[in-house]
């Protein structure tokens, strides 16, 4: 039996894992796809505290590396399901596997929502981004896209229009759904301009690199908007249903858990993107990982 199984292999996920084995304790990591979560997709992090550039994927190995090398046990399975049985924790597989634990953290991470456009996945974190916070820099004085309407977009361009050139908000609505004083805000900036019922049909490249997007607008007239990077906010996915027995899940289905990680069944702990929360960054998932590692931790010596 392993005393902590971390459910997701992302930022917190690994963190978790890492403080686990610091503090003398046996730890398995579970991922379905690849270590690093999200961060992997941005190009260039100059955001994380000492230090002063890397890339998501550059941070991802040398933290996969990190926790090797503690000694954690990794596991490329798809979970499935969780059973709470007492002070036993199964954890099961969709390769019909179950590994046992004495507390579970569940860090299984979002996906971006997509736009389901052929050659999407090749230009994300080339210029496809998802995050101006990370990766607005990067455009400072170019042309970006927003594809959104909500507050979420209408925040990252807001971020946008103080560093780039002009943001052009492509909604493929009638009017965006974000609050009317961030509305106010935003298309009150002189760089930003709006282009509702605008539909993307395909990216415009040249040699690989992104140079704009062709919309229908209103379901008649396509027209070329030119762009040197292409931002994407309309949501985020999370995955959690499978463990919502054991975890309360909040109306958009993220982990109802606050910042002490603790969830409703005792043993099971949540941390990362996948947790309610206001600010998703590097630093706060790492932050919860380290949270729940530790209140895992006292859980097991408590019981």
């Amino acid at each position: 039996m392993t005393d902590i199984i971390v459910v997701g292999g992302g930022p917190a996920g690994m963190t978790a894992a890492l403080y686990a084995k610091r503090n003398g304790m046996t730890a398995m990591v579970i991922e379905k796809n690849g270590f690093g979560g999200q961060i992997t997709h941005s190009p260039k992090v100059e955001n994380y505290p000492g230090t002063l550039s890397m890339s998501g994927n550059e941070f991802a190995d040398k933290l996969l590396d990190q926790i090797l090398a503690q000694g954690v046990d990794i596991e490329y399975e798809n979970v499935i399901a969780v059973r709470d049985e007492d002070r036993v924790k199964v954890v099961v597989t969709e390769e019909g596997h179950e590994f046992q634990a004495r507390a579970v953290i569940l860090a299984n991470g979002v996906k971006h929502r997509m736009l389901g456009i052929e050659g999407e996945e090749e230009l994300v974190g080339d210029g496809i981004s998802f995050c101006a916070v990370c990766d607005g820099d990067f455009y400072t004085g170019k042309t970006v896209c927003m594809v959104g309407g909500g507050n979420s977009a209408l925040q990252e361009a807001i971020l946008l229009s103080e560093k780039c050139k002009e943001v052009i908000m492509l909604q493929d609505m009638p009017y965006f759904t974000g609050e009317p004083t961030l509305q106010r805000v935003l298309f009150a900036r002189p760089n930003v301009r709006q282009m509702t019922n605008a539909k993307i049909l395909r990216f415009i490249t040249d040699d690989g690199a992104l140079r704009g997007v062709e919309v229908e607008l209103y379901g008649r007239v396509k027209k070329t908007v030119e762009c040197d990077g292409l931002f994407v906010a309309i949501g985020l996915i999370p995955e959690n249903d499978a463990f919502k027995e054991l975890v309360t899940l909040d109306t958009r289905g993220y982990y109802d858990a606050k910042e002490d990680c603790m969830t409703k069944t005792p043993g099971i702990f949540v941390a990362g993107d996948c947790r309610q929360k206001s600010v998703r960054q590097l630093t706060t998932a790492v932050g919860d990982g380290a949270t729940a590692a530790l209140a895992a931790i006292r859980y097991i010596q408590m019981s």
